[in-house]
């Protein structure tokens, strides 16, 4: 029989080759909203949301300096950033907004909606909230059904005014 991964199972954490770390930081705690948890060294750090031990580490070991890693090949595609509520992903896409940072998408995938943007080093960054469940769109058979359509974004802002 095979084996199927436990349900509770999650990713932990996702740990980023950056070029510059205090410019990675900036994005990723000053813009986002993270929280510094440690420094290990000035190579690299540890952040998180909510004071787990990390979320995202960062660090120079081999790419200080460097150029970003080449679109056209393999690696990490993006890292999916969750958010608990709509109005936290409203939020995050006003400080964007405010902050001239530039989105490389938005889409709405009937189970999420979705902001696209790269860090500072050309990482993809997704930021997201999902729907609830019962709310997922579902083929005629039952079996989910996904999309890719543009995002509201005039409807997420509203968010805020509630």
């Amino acid at each position: 029989m095979a084996y199927t991964i436990p349900a509770q199972t999650r990713i932990g954490h996702v740990h980023l080759k950056v070029a510059d770390l205090d410019r990675a930081l900036a994005f990723y705690c000053d813009l986002l909203g993270f929280t510094l948890m440690q420094m290990y060294g000035n190579d690299a750090a540890f952040i998180s949301a909510g004071g787990y031990h990390h979320h995202i580490g960062l660090n120079t070991w081999y790419s200080k300096n460097a150029p970003p890693a080449p679109v056209r090949s393999a690696g990490l595609f993006h890292t999916a950033i969750l958010y608990p509520e709509r109005r936290d992903l409203a939020v995050a896409f006003q400080r964007l907004r405010e902050a001239n940072y530039p989105l490389t998408g938005a889409s709405d995938h009937g189970v999420s909606e979705a902001l696209y943007l790269n860090d500072p080093d050309q990482n993809g960054v997704e930021l997201y909230w999902d729907r609830p469940r019962d709310e997922w769109p579902l083929n005629d058979e039952g079996g989910l059904e996904m999309f890719t359509r543009p995002l509201n974004l005039e409807s997420l802002l509203r968010e805020l005014q509630k």
